[in-house]
């Protein structure tokens, strides 16, 4: 399976969460520091059932761990 880009300009949303339209759609609706706010905000501009995504800072290093 291919590589696929979830958000386009990543850079520009670094330590940001960004809300878009879809997995398919991976235009940004709009971004944020607040992740509940940023799904309101989607919501309101028409995403019926928007993604969200943390964008890392560069050089961030994330540790998830699955139970």
């Amino acid at each position: 399976m291919p590589a696929r880009m979830l958000v386009k300009d990543g850079e520009k949303y670094s330590g940001k969460y960004v809300a878009t339209r879809s997995f398919k759609d991976n235009d940004v609706v709009c971004a944020g520091t607040d992740p509940v706010k940023v799904i309101q905000e989607a919501k309101k501009k028409g995403a019926q059932d928007p993604v969200l995504i943390y964008v890392p800072e560069k050089g961030m290093t994330h540790i998830y761990r699955c139970r």
